[in-house]
């Protein structure tokens, strides 16, 4: 007893069993075996005939081993985790608590919105995706998880049916195949329709990426995109650019390597898509199934969305098009003739005020035949507006703006042009369309047809009476939003440059000669007075500076005196701040030996190295959190202003580059 620690004292006579116990520990031989694994070949089996000599030997085992059995980061079993520990979890860690496969677990996080996060100490390593774990408890608690589960089963049922060749089991199992909607997840990812808006720039991406696609169907390499996928996709799209030609809310476009980027004002959001152009598409080596598991989503949002827009116009949603028209691909004049007997309908429904309880907005018949007592070669072309008082008022000065550009315009599409992108642009301007093809509202001999666009070399058969421009003459039009003249853009002539209006050349530094251009065509069709060039607005106001009677070395002569008298003023306060402190003040050697000294030689002080100086002491009475802080800002301050620069540069070389283009045109 005199070997063992204090208070640490035998309770029974089987001491090599559990009874050993310590008052202030609670700790038992039990514990000591299980945490303790050497000692059970360290030690006698058997009791040794003096209790004293073995207490002695457990008690020399456990602090000998206490430093090897420990690892560095030990927490006892049952002890709560804490920090990045408990907050996240890995990917397979999240797959494994949710039971479900990791295809599965990919499409359950596209649906919901659940992406993986950075934390600030990776307890598995780099290596590993990171989820929080309240997002995986989001999921499980997920009713459509379930479902997927349901359908995992489902698929076995049908799968084992085929595998035992019981046909009949296997068809009707099919036939009662369970299916999902994605209305819910709608509602709660977005509850208000302003939050859907925000979100729609990729979801049109997609939509028109996947109109576009041709349908694939190889199952050896796992790739299939189902024709009813395109196909709905191609119908949602035509039903989104169908209502922003018929309310005129695109504002701008642009024409580029990877496609034709739209951007449209909806509700006071700014919603930018871009669509790929009209040529035959390779398909890339990527993942099919994440990118239809995104469309499954942006599909019902993109119909949630078109039906709310669809409704705000007293549109009836999903809309009734002409087969005939249908067949024809020209589904964006199919409808407009749905927008037309629409609106003649409510116009009917209005004037007949509900006479014999008919209801005739409401009827699908009805609308049917409207549809068809419309001309099949009516000049209305795309989306026509009824003339109403109020909806005048409620629009805006852009979108009134928009909606008179090609007002008294009519164009003609040659068959190797892009039609859909061109069908879509011009009645969204307020023009009237028409192309070369069967469907078509007016044809080619059409004596009021004023402009037609071509996109060849050389036009045979030409019509006195209208111009014929390129493709690109219409989206610049509409980027400048005045009518620009077509000699540039004749048969034949190379067109000026394709200018983006989604840059600012002012924040770039540099404008182009054609901007610059067509913003005094802009100034003059507003009889507005520009300024000289290197001058500015504000230099409008002084008449002496627009006649040029100020010399130009007069006014560098100025600001050199300007600038003397300011360094001589500062020279001034230093003395007096100097004087009032009581120290004497040494004139410079250059003006005690030279008089005042040169003008061109006096300085004054240093400012910048002033600036330096008092950062610097700024700096060093900062606490360090904050020193380290300003630090961080200033490495950012001088990656700007190397950004700065590099633009700077950029600038300066277009313009040498310019400045040689010009003079070997004027040699040549």
């Amino acid at each position: 007893h005199s070997m063992m620690p204090r208070n640490c004292m035998p309770i029974s006579e089987g001491l090599f069993s559990t009874e050993l116990q310590c008052p202030g520990h609670n700790r038992s031989f039990a514990f000591y075996r299980m945490h303790c694994p050497k000692f059970i070949t360290s030690i006698n089996p058997s009791p040794p005939p003096s209790l004293s000599i073995y207490i002695h030997q457990i008690i020399s085992h456990l602090f000998r081993s206490r430093s090897s059995a420990m690892p560095k980061h030990y927490r006892p079993a049952g002890k709560k985790k804490e920090g990045n520990a408990a907050k996240y979890v890995t990917r397979s860690q999240a797959v494994k608590d949710l039971q479900v496969s990791l295809p599965v677990f990919r499409k359950l996080c596209i649906l919901k919105g659940v992406f993986p996060r950075e934390p600030k100490k990776k307890v598995k390593g780099n290596h590993h995706s990171y989820y929080h774990l309240k997002d995986i408890m989001f999921l499980k608690h997920e009713p459509l998880l379930e479902k997927l589960r349901d359908m995992r089963s489902y698929e076995r049922k049908v799968k084992k049916a085929m595998s035992k060749k019981n046909r009949d089991l296997a068809e009707r199992l099919l036939t009662r195949k369970p299916t999902y909607t994605l209305d819910r997840l709608i509602q709660e990812r977005y509850p208000k329709f302003v939050d859907a808006l925000r979100d729609l720039d990729d979801c049109l991406s997609m939509v028109h990426l996947f109109a576009a696609l041709p349908a694939v169907d190889r199952a050896v390499d796992g790739e299939k995109i189902p024709v009813k996928r395109v196909h709905h996709c191609r119908r949602l799209s035509h039903e989104w650019q169908a209502y922003i030609t018929r309310t005129h809310k695109l504002r701008k476009t642009f024409v580029s390597v990877k496609g034709i980027y739209y951007q449209a004002e909806v509700e006071g959001q700014k919603i930018t898509w871009l669509t790929p152009h009209a040529l035959q598409q390779v398909l890339p080596e990527v993942d099919y199934r994440v990118l239809l598991t995104f469309l499954e989503f942006y599909e019902t949002l993109l119909g949630f969305v078109n039906y709310k827009l669809y409704s705000s116009i007293n549109v009836k949603y999903p809309p009734i098009l002409d087969p005939r028209l249908e067949a024809l691909a020209a589904d964006l004049y199919a409808l407009s003739r749905y927008f037309d007997a629409s609106a003649q309908g409510s116009s009917l429904k209005i004037t007949s005020g509900q006479q014999d309880g008919e209801n005739l907005d409401e009827s699908e018949l009805r609308l049917a035949q409207l549809q068809q007592q419309l001309p099949s070669n009516e000049p209305g072309a795309l989306m026509h507006l009824v003339e109403d008082a109020a909806n005048e008022d409620e629009e805006d000065a852009e979108t009134r703006e928009c909606k008179n550009l090609f007002k008294n315009l009519k164009v003609y599409l040659s068959r190797e042009v892009p039609r859909e992108s061109l069908l879509f642009i011009i009645p969204a301007f307020g023009g009237t369309v028409s192309w070369e093809g069967e469907g078509a509202p007016f044809d080619e001999s059409d004596q009021s047809i004023t402009h037609q666009v071509v996109d060849r070399p050389t036009q045979g058969r030409k019509f006195l009476s209208r111009e014929y421009v390129q493709p690109q003459w219409v989206y610049d039009c509409i980027n400048a939003r005045i009518i620009l003249p077509t000699e540039k853009y004749m048969v034949g002539c190379v067109p000026p440059p394709h200018l983006s209006p989604f840059v600012d050349n002012e924040a770039e530094g540099h404008i182009p000669e054609y901007a610059e251009a067509i913003e005094r065509l802009k100034a003059a069709e507003r009889k507005e007075v520009l300024p000289l060039p290197g001058m500015g607005k504000e230099d409008l106001d002084d008449p002496h500076s627009i006649l040029g009677i100020i010399d130009r070395a007069e006014a560098i002569e100025a600001a050199e005196r300007k600038r003397k008298m300011s360094n001589l003023e500062k020279q001034y306060h230093e003395e007096l701040k100097r004087e009032v402190k009581g120290a004497v003040y040494k004139a410079p050697s250059s003006e005690i030996e030279g008089g005042e000294g040169d003008a061109e030689g006096d300085t004054g002080p240093d400012l910048d190295q002033i600036t330096k100086d008092n950062a610097s002491m700024s700096k060093v009475s900062m606490p360090r959190r904050k020193r380290k802080l300003y630090e961080a800002m200033e490495v950012r301050l001088s990656i700007i202003y190397i950004g700065k620069e590099r633009k700077q540069a950029y600038v300066h070389r277009l313009k040498e580059r310019k400045k040689k283009i010009d003079e070997a045109k004027k040699s040549a």
